[in-house]
């Protein structure tokens, strides 16, 4: 594991891209690394690929229909797909991924039927999928606080003995995603104190794109991210975040690490928000275009596409197939949101709890009564 220590080096200091572990090209050239690898095939490239394109396919059906006034807000991933792929598929499923509000594609990956994410931002449910059947939580709207529970949940894994077996079916370890902005956040501080001190097997994985909404990466940090882990006990690392192989194959490195009771990672997923924070931000007032298009040039699905057409792993057919199941996807994206039903009021008191208690039903009882003051029939006979 290559960790980083000392001052930043002159081209970091003169505003050049930092080292990392880099595997594939902006233009889409095989390199090699002396500690991470890529020991996947063009089927997994593919993949890699199909995904990567949907993702961004989902982001911006989704970012077009907030534009519509069918979605309250949406979080954009736009440039940031090689990090959550890579993510994604680096992890194996036994792992419990604990998301921010951004990560739609660890979700894609993960099995999650996108129409749910819509749901969460279109406000009639509040991320109503089972985290068990995916392994993968609800979205964290407060920032920081999955950092603390992927921490919890990994100590539990070691106290039930799910870690350090040498099984690969078996062990398990979580993977917290937050970002740059939250990195500043005391509870991302006391989560790496807990997993350092418990040795917990749980991968810290920060997408660094260099903006906390409009505040720059070099107002939250004078140093690089991810030379906060040895501070704490435990390694960090810097990944290509636009380079999807590299980002599977250091994910899949710290996944493995701490399935084998080998205790915490720190990746910093170097990437860029070509988008906005937020359908509510305005990027152009706070960075420049000419920083944005030198990004675009790094665009992590181009680069793929060049190295499977220099290997003729992807053919013309290949790439139009893809495009229409991403129409078909946008298509469908965009009816089942506008035909989404409001929910009933007394919804909000389902899910409280796993069993409900005395509490939570007398207030369920009182609103009731409350809503019965109105005439709010149509949905489910109880608005």
């Amino acid at each position: 594991m290559t960790i980083l220590t000392g001052a930043p080096t002159a081209h970091e200091s003169a505003g050049c891209e930092p080292d990392y572990v880099q595997l594939l090209t902006p233009e889409g050239q095989r390199v090699e690394h002396d500690d991470y690898h890529f020991d996947g095939d063009d089927d997994l490239v593919r993949t890699f690929y199909r995904d990567m394109v949907l993702a961004r396919r989902v982001d911006t059906e989704a970012t077009a229909l907030q534009r519509h006034g069918e979605l309250g807000i949406w979080a954009q991933l736009l440039g940031q797909e090689a990090a959550q792929i890579g993510a994604g598929h680096g992890s194996r499923p036994q792992d419990f991924i604990f998301p921010t509000y951004r990560e739609h594609g660890v979700a894609l990956v993960r099995g999650l039927d996108p129409g749910r994410l819509l749901g969460l931002f279109r406000g009639v449910d509040h991320g109503g999928w089972d985290p068990a059947e995916h392994n993968f939580g609800l979205y964290t709207i407060v920032i920081g606080a999955q950092t603390l529970h992927a921490t919890g949940y990994a100590m539990g894994l070691s106290a039930d003995g799910l870690v350090g077996s040498g099984d690969v079916t078996r062990d398990a370890c979580t993977i917290a995603h937050f970002g740059d902005g939250a990195s500043s956040q005391g509870d991302v501080m006391e989560s790496f104190v807990f997993a350092a001190t418990y040795d917990a097997p749980v991968v810290f994985f920060c997408q660094n794109n260099q903006w906390a909404i409009s505040a720059p990466i070099e107002r939250q940090s004078r140093t690089p991210l991810h030379w906060r882990a040895p501070a704490f006990g435990f390694p960090g690392v810097r990944v290509d975040g636009n380079d999807v192989l590299a980002t599977y194959a250091v994910t899949r490195a710290a996944t493995d690490r701490a399935r084998a009771g080998e205790g915490p990672t720190l990746i910093e997923a170097y990437t860029y928000r070509m988008g906005a924070h937020t359908t509510t931000d305005d990027p152009t007032r706070y960075r420049s275009g000419a920083d944005v298009d030198a990004w675009r040039r790094k665009d992590p699905i181009a680069r793929v596409l060049a190295y499977l057409r220099s290997r003729d792993a992807v053919d013309d057919a290949f790439v139009a197939a893809l495009e229409a199941e991403a129409d078909d996807l946008g298509a469908d994206l965009r009816h089942r949101c506008r035909t989404m039903p409001d929910p009933s009021p007394l919804a909000m008191f389902d899910h409280v709890y796993a069993e409900s208690s005395p509490e939570v039903e007398a207030q369920r009882e009182g609103y009731a009564v409350y809503l019965a003051q109105f005439d709010l029939t149509g949905a489910e006979g109880d608005r």
